[in-house]
């Protein structure tokens, strides 16, 4: 992601609107029509703009205990008809609650919590996690 990590940051991403485009260049350049984005932490800042603006671009979101969750309200979210499987660990007590809190709103949601697992739910136990993901997957078909 531009700007985080050892990635240079780029002008284009400092506003919303800018991560939008930022996203829909990507899918853009990737030839990707109605992707399933998968989305942890940081890239929320990304992800959650993308859903609420053009989520009918989307196949499906898969927000892992995303961040910038708050910054939306439960109107927006109920807006949202993109298929949801809000994921996060069971040791994750901060970010995937708070998540959870706000994407709920979401009105086609799933949750699933993978035992075992902080916030990097995906890398303390990527068995689970990546079962509940191709289940996820599979049901979109």
């Amino acid at each position: 992601m531009p700007g985080y990590g050892d990635s240079p940051p780029a002008e284009m991403v400092a506003t919303v609107q800018g991560r939008v485009a930022f996203l829909d260049r990507v899918f853009q350049e990737l030839g990707m029509r109605k992707p399933v984005l998968v989305s942890p932490s940081m890239s929320g800042h990304f992800a959650l703009p993308f859903l609420l603006a053009r989520g009918d671009q989307l196949a499906g979101i898969v927000p892992v205990a995303p961040v910038g969750t708050k910054d939306y309200a439960a109107e927006q979210y109920q807006q949202v008809q993109t298929p949801t499987l809000i994921l996060y660990g069971d040791r994750d007590t901060s970010l995937g609650p708070q998540a959870l809190q706000s994407l709920r709103h979401l009105p086609r949601h799933r949750v699933a919590v993978v035992p075992d697992a902080g916030h990097a739910c995906y890398l303390d136990n990527p068995e689970d996690f990546h079962r509940a993901l191709l289940g996820f997957l599979r049901q979109l078909k």
